[in-house]
This record gives C-alpha cells, sequence and structure tokens, in this order.
C-alpha cells in the first residue's frame, strides 16, 4: 500500500466564516449521510468469513479510508488474491446492506445550494457502486461530479482525492472547503491545501487534523451562493 503523502507540518488556521470560495468539496459518510450501522453488519460479517480479528475493527479507527487499505492492513500477511476476494466480497455486502443509512442534517439543504449551481462535488473514500448504492437508498441529491476511491490511486488521508475534486471543478483546491467528519479526510483536505471545517456527526469532540472550524453538523451553517463564490455563515 502506497504511503500517504501529507505535510507534517499543518498550515496556519484559515477563517472559514470570512473567505469566498470557489466551490465545495464534501465527504459522503458522515457528513452527508450515516451509514454506520450498515458499515458495522457488513465488516463483522466480513470478519467472520475470512477469519479477520474483530478487534481490529475498533469503531473509527479505520473510518474514512478506502476499503482496498483496510483489507490490505487487516489482511497483510494474506495474498493478494485473497485480499482481493476480501474487499470484492465486503463491498457486495455493504451495496446490498442499505438498511439504517439516513441523510444527516443540513445535507440536503447545502448540496440544493451548491449543488445546481456547479459549485459542489462529493469527494468519498468509497468505490463508485457503493456510493451509487447509498446515495440512492436515500434519495441524496448529489451533485453531478462525484470522486470515488476508484477514481485515484491513493486514498485519504492523500491529498489526491480532494485535489482530483477540484481538478474535475475545474477549481484550485486551495480555493475550496472540505467539508469532513473523519481525521484522514481532514487530513486528505488540509495537504491538499483547501480550507477544512469539520463536523461532531461521528466523533462528539469532533475529528483530530487540525481542522479550520468545527460544527455539530452542517444545520449549523448555510452557505451562500454570489458571483464572487461561496460564503459560509453560522446558521
Amino acid at each position: 500500500m502506497t504511503t500517504a503523502t501529507t505535510d507534517p507540518r499543518p498550515a496556519p488556521a484559515r477563517d472559514v466564516l470570512d473567505e469566498v470560495f470557489d466551490a465545495v468539496l464534501f465527504d459522503m459518510d458522515g457528513t452527508l449521510v450515516s451509514s454506520t450501522r450498515s458499515v458495522e453488519r457488513c465488516w463483522l460479517r466480513l470478519a467472520e468469513e475470512f477469519r479477520m480479528p474483530t478487534d481490529d475493527l475498533a469503531p473509527f479507527r479505520y473510518h474514512g479510508v478506502p476499503g482496498r487499505d483496510i483489507i490490505d492492513l487487516l489482511l497483510a500477511d494474506r495474498d493478494a488474491d485473497e485480499r482481493a476476494a476480501a474487499l470484492a466480497r465486503v463491498v457486495d455486502l455493504e451495496v446490498s446492506d442499505t438498511e439504517g443509512i439516513e441523510v444527516l442534517p443540513g445535507a440536503v439543504e447545502a448540496l440544493a445550494v451548491l449543488g445546481d449551481a456547479g459549485l459542489a462535488a462529493v469527494v468519498t473514500s468509497c468505490g463508485a457502486r457503493l456510493a451509487a448504492a447509498r446515495i440512492g437508498a436515500v434519495g441524496l441529491p448529489a451533485p453531478a461530479t462525484v470522486v470515488t476511491a476508484d477514481d485515484v490511486e491513493r486514498g485519504k488521508p492523500d491529498p489526491e482525492p480532494y485535489r482530483a475534486g477540484a481538478a474535475r471543478l475545474g477549481v484550485d483546491v486551495r480555493r475550496c472547503l472540505v467539508v469532513e467528519d473523519a481525521a484522514s479526510g481532514v487530513r486528505s483536505g488540509r495537504a491538499a491545501g483547501a480550507a477544512v471545517l469539520a463536523l461532531r456527526t461521528t466523533e462528539p469532540e469532533g475529528p483530530d487534523g487540525d481542522p479550520d472550524l468545527v460544527v455539530d453538523d452542517l444545520s449549523a451553517v448555510r452557505f451562500e451562493v454570489s458571483d464572487a463564490g461561496v460564503r459560509v455563515r453560522r446558521a
């Protein structure tokens, strides 16, 4: 597995409420939708089928990291064929298990403001099949631009996913706002050069990684679009 390339010296915090952004890049799981119960069910079943110790599946340890990278870590002693089989199996399990997936507060409103204007992208650590299944299960009005683990070589916390999201929108990632709930995603956004708004939707204190601003969820802020770009206001 390729080691993520992140800057060990975080940039100074930015005033998210004072900047104007060219676009907003949203994580999906834990940011726009809650899929925790499905994830737990599917990974525990995978652990049983592939004889993986469940202690390695402690909550939040791998949250926001691509499934292929988790498999490589948990099954490091297995050959490539078995790791590939495990990844395919957990994807199949998660795609078919969408029970209990919910839209998180403020997500629909945020996407309604930004999506139609072409000022938003979803940047998720899951693959395209799984992203489509979860978005479809809750009828989330996702923007046209969705970057998944299938689109990048290196997943979060590497900066590649958020750089790819900005590139697809045709904007400079340094003029983007990343919205995240996971430490791996915060680090990815920071390393890419974006400002980062973090949510407490997964961890009560919010994620590590030096986000620029932390709020409870997307209902705590509102987005305003003008000719100049996107501003963030407290709701």
